[in-house]
């Protein structure tokens, strides 16, 4: 087993170490999308995150567990990386906090430094959290169509096109195959994805041909629903866009994306049955 990757020994924090978070510029993959840094962004929104291990001491040192939901602006400098974002949360095991909220306080103060903005954070017991349920994204499932792919399809934009013969129309879109693969590890991540536009109706086949073209791509979430945007917006030219995604759970931790470019509701963060 010590020959195999899965035996090999990860080392976890036995105490607080708030300079375990490792952050990642947006820029990079925004000058891709030829976003410069000088630029205002297309859009706005948050990524959320949902920590399904957060534990730690109370006053007597007796652990405490809890479910915690991060929300990062997405105008903020810096993503953060999730595998530093994880081995920061099991670093708080071991220390003692005098409650909740000075916890909660604790995360908010390490992880706003890191991202660049002030990220919101929201402590809930196991219970409360069972309460809400699960329930899916709403709109109309692409994924009802039967079409053939090519195993080497890649995201190619030139597949998003609109149906000229019509007017503007509102309309959700739905699929749960995107798939692409982590930049660092090359590990899957799965993820469900909700498109909300004002416009042209876009063609499905080709949108869910798109979208199928990710699984091979390595990048990270928050990138993968910024180049959904963007490629949208441009070879459609919808009136008004909103990008949803929510990814399955990876080390305890689940990320779920959302851009943008008008007065849209934030997401409820209702879990979906995957996740």
């Amino acid at each position: 087993m010590s020959t195999l990757p899965l035996g090999r020994t990860t080392q976890y924090p036995d105490q607080y170490d708030p300079s375990l978070l490792f952050p990642i510029p947006r820029s990079e993959n925004r000058l891709k999308l030829g976003i410069k840094p000088d630029q205002a962004l297309p859009f706005v929104g948050i990524d959320i995150w949902n920590a399904f291990e957060l534990s730690w001491l109370n006053s007597k040192g007796k652990p405490q567990i809890a479910i915690a939901e991060f929300q990062i602006p997405a105008d903020s400098p810096n993503m953060i990386e999730s595998k530093s974002f994880k081995l920061y949360l099991n670093s708080l095991n071991n220390a003692r906090f005098g409650d909740e909220n000075e916890v909660r306080e604790r995360l908010i103060i390490d992880l706003s430094e890191v991202a660049g903005r002030k990220v919101t954070t929201r402590i809930c017991s196991s219970d409360s959290i069972a309460k809400k349920g699960m329930q899916e994204m709403s709109g109309v499932l692409i994924d009802r169509l039967d079409i053939e792919i090519d195993p080497h399809l890649k995201a190619d934009p030139s597949l998003l096109q609109v149906n000229e013969s019509f007017g503007p129309i509102e309309q959700c879109l739905v699929s749960h195959l995107l798939k692409s693969n982590c930049p660092v590890t090359g590990q899957p991540d799965w993820a469900s994805v909700q498109i909300r536009y004002q416009g042209r109706p876009i063609l499905e086949e080709g949108l869910l041909r798109y979208l199928i073209g990710f699984r091979q791509l390595g990048e990270f979430h928050e990138h993968c629903v910024e180049t959904i945007f963007c490629d949208i917006k441009r070879q459609c030219k919808p009136e008004k866009l909103s990008v949803y995604a929510r990814y399955t759970r990876r080390g305890g931790l689940d990320i779920n994306p959302f851009r943008t470019d008008h007065n849209a509701p934030w997401p409820d963060n209702a879990r979906h049955a995957r996740q």
